[in-house]
């Protein structure tokens, strides 16, 4: 008789998960989407931010064209809430390094069930942190680990070590400040980052630019404003959470 496989352990326990080392990401994306809190149906076509029907999406840069926005638009893999918010923290801030691995799984597995969204795209590029940021460059760990994940390379993700955006120097962090302080952040990081291909590499180019979570997309903005300025046609955003609106 042949024994049967065991079930996924279930995000968040990942780390005591059969699979852990030799899941894949279709795996461990459809396991997580059975307890993570998902977009609802009812969502903002532009920023992923759960509106009523009829009604606007309260998020003000919804509301401006792509011009001024930067974005075409943002998708999220799930909301920010509960053991995702959890784990994203343990990743961000104590450099809990597995959760990179993770939430790399998650990033290609919502690529490879969503192909409507990843059609044209030329490049997918982490927002990115800068060399000296600790406890750990937690996107550009993600980033990492989507590439390995991605054992068929099915998509236009950057090898380990040649990220194609990096940040040249440390900026102001945004964290828990206020709306103006958060913008003048957002402007100040954006203008730090370096495209590190040639410039012909991003004329025309459309681009998937990842990070962790979105609030109020101010930071995306300025980054895809940026990545226009520099030539590219579309900018479109992929996060692993979107911050619930809590007015």
């Amino acid at each position: 008789m042949t024994a049967s496989l065991p079930d996924p352990a279930g995000f968040p326990d990942c780390p005591v998960c059969a699979y852990v080392v030799t899941g894949t990401a279709r795996l461990c994306s459809d396991c997580a989407g059975r307890t993570l809190q998902p977009v609802t149906d009812t969502h903002c076509p532009v920023c992923s931010q759960t509106v009523l029907p009829e009604k606007a999406c309260v998020n003000r840069l919804c509301a401006l064209p792509v011009a001024q926005r930067g974005f075409s638009r943002v998708d999220a893999v799930a909301m920010y809430s509960g053991a995702l918010r959890n784990k994203i923290h343990k990743l961000k801030y104590e450099g809990a390094h597995g959760w990179a691995m993770i939430f790399g799984r998650l990033l290609v597995g919502w690529m490879e069930s969503h192909p409507e969204q990843m059609t044209g795209v030329d490049h997918v590029v982490g927002n990115p942190t800068h060399a000296d940021r600790r406890p750990i460059q937690h996107v550009e760990a993600i980033m990492d680990a989507a590439y390995n994940e991605d054992i068929t390379r099915a998509f236009p993700l950057s090898p380990p070590g040649a990220h194609r955006l990096v940040k040249e120097n440390e900026t102001p962090r945004s964290a828990n400040r206020s709306l103006d302080d958060k913008r003048a952040a957002a402007a100040a990081h954006a203008a730090a980052l370096t495209w590190t291909r040639s410039t012909d590499d991003i004329q025309g180019a459309t681009i998937l630019l990842v990070d962790d979570v979105f609030t109020s997309g101010s930071q995306l903005q300025h980054v895809a404003l940026r990545l226009r300025a520099s030539g590219a046609a579309d900018v479109r955003g992929l996060v692993l959470a979107r911050v619930p609106w809590s007015g």
